[in-house]
């Protein structure tokens, strides 16, 4: 596929703006490269030669490929370099007049069809344009890093984009074997706006007492399952990859630019933990110390099952199937209508805690076991059980040893609605379906750009299909009916679609 552009020029030599050299150079198009520290130039000149030396040594292109493709980079001295460029990228400091001052010396430069392009990942694309004489073909042009590695980018349309700038920057991104996804300029675009969920959502777990960060990593690496596939990381392993320096103030900025929406509310817990500079692996201290080179804690071994274990199971659509559970794991099975005097009580809330499941049961006998994703006989890696705060320590333990006893993982928590995977899945959907709702982007696209830009077994929405939109739909409205907080409320796209047997991808 050619490229729509000959000749392409980028503003700002850090990672963001050599890797953006890097693929298009590699690509077969000339790019000349910029910034205001000449110093920097020759960091990314050196960077870009040593990167081209190693693919070709690897023979993942030739040694003649290395040659051209580091021919094709050129230096620019100042901004008039780029005089013969159809196209400039800007990858420069996220400040939002020092962007519109750069449009405008750019202007002045460039000719009358270049697309001049903003790789900001979160100032608005439209109040750049706003101080250009020709705002039409001002776009987001909004890539990840590691540039040449995350295959998507996000380019984005601001209220005076024209439509031909967007489709010629969707055809360049083709062109360079990357996938475009086409979005509106709003706060986030889309990958930041539906990263919400997963970081944001465990923060607030945490922040109730749930469990430990371990806990919660654990429960999302090992528990979801989407087609035999869950997070490659835990949201904590995450921030600390990251660097929460970097993840709690895009948490602040989303949260404000959208007027204090509850679905975005950040934590004070990563505010206090930014204030004490543990930021994770750049700081060797975040969620995890890493100066012993291990993350984690390991976890205690299950204790034994007590003899003559009895279990009763609460009425519902999970009660076959666990009372077939508990009974393949060695425990004796009772089957009333009622609890006998010394069986543990098993129940399967979905978005309600254990206290509201145990209603009209004995409390200190009841657990409550999460069956949003598998959890039959040697069918997963980790279960996740939970108790009320009157459940005895012995019964607690008695259902750790049983659900431990074919190999898999335990997690322990206290009582919270949506134990952790339902609550933080259910919150990634809902963020999902509220960006569709408000045709930020079409649906299919939405789930490419998350899928690819933040490495999810499957799109947020393809997650709330595999799961059953009605089935999201009860997890939030148990959780919104257990706390009142509207961050939890179920919006129209989604709850619309449950109702009409709708997939969460059906365009209206």
């Amino acid at each position: 596929m050619s490229s729509p552009f000959k000749r392409i020029g980028v503003i700002g030599a850090g990672a963001m703006g050599r890797g953006i050299v890097q693929l298009f150079a590699q690509s077969g198009i000339a790019v000349v490269l910029h910034d205001t520290q000449s110093a920097a130039v020759d960091a990314a000149l050196s960077y870009l030669s040593d990167t081209f030396a190693k693919l070709a040594e690897k023979g993942r292109i030739s040694a003649e490929q290395r040659e051209q493709a580091l021919a094709r980079v050129e230096r620019g001295d100042s901004v008039r370099a780029f005089a013969g460029c159809d196209l400039v990228i800007e990858a420069i400091v996220e400040r939002l007049d020092v962007k519109r001052e750069l449009f405008k010396a750019l202007e002045d430069v460039v000719s009358a069809d270049c697309v001049l392009a903003s790789n900001t990942s979160s100032l608005s694309i439209t109040a750049i344009a706003a101080a250009c004489k020709h705002p039409g073909r001002v776009a987001g042009y909004h890539f990840f890093n590691p540039v040449p590695l995350m295959k998507v980018v996000e380019v984005v349309r601001g209220v005076r984009t024209d439509a031909a700038a967007l489709d010629r920057l969707a055809a360049l991104t083709r062109a360079a074997g990357h996938t475009p996804v086409v979005c509106q300029d709003t706060p986030g675009f889309i990958v930041n706006h539906a990263g919400r969920g997963f970081g944001t959502e465990s923060l607030k777990a945490l922040g109730e007492g749930v469990a430990p960060v371990p806990t919660i990593d654990r429960i999302l690496r090992e528990q979801v399952d989407f087609g035999g596939q869950g997070f490659k990381l835990g949201p904590f392993e995450l921030f600390d990859l990251t660097g929460l320096d970097v993840s709690h103030p895009v948490m602040e900025s989303i949260y404000h630019q959208y007027y204090e929406e509850p679905r975005y509310r950040p934590s004070v817990i990563a505010a206090q933990r930014v204030a004490a500079g543990l930021f994770g692996r750049k700081s060797r201290e975040g969620f995890y110390r890493y100066d012993a080179g291990t993350t984690a804690p390991t976890e205690p071994d299950a204790p034994a099952i007590p003899a003559g274990l009895r279990v009763w199971v609460a009425p519902g659509p999970m009660r076959e199937p666990l009372l077939g559970l508990a009974g393949g794991l060695g425990a004796a099975t009772d089957e009333g209508d009622a609890p006998a005097p010394d069986s543990l009580i098993l129940v399967a809330p979905v978005g309600i805690d254990a206290t509201a499941a145990a209603e009209g049961l004995d409390a200190t006998r009841v657990v409550a076991i999460d069956t949003l994703f598998p959890f039959g006989l040697r069918a997963c890696k980790r279960r996740v059980l939970m108790t009320t705060p009157a459940t005895s320590p012995a019964v607690r333990d008695a259902a750790w040893a049983l659900f431990a006893a074919d190999g898999a993982r335990v997690s322990l928590l206290r009582d919270s609605a949506g134990f952790i995977a339902q609550r933080v899945v259910a919150m990634i959907v809902s963020i999902a379906t509220e960006i569709a709702q408000q045709r930020i982007a079409a649906p299919a696209d939405i789930d490419t750009a998350v899928r690819l830009g933040l490495g999810y077994p499957v799109g947020p929405l393809t997650m709330g299909d595999m799961l059953g939109p009605t089935r999201v739909v009860e997890v939030l409205d148990g959780m919104h009916r257990t706390t009142a907080d509207p961050r939890y409320r179920v919006g129209p796209w989604l709850r619309r679609r449950a109702q009409l047997g709708l997939s969460l991808l059906q365009e209206d």
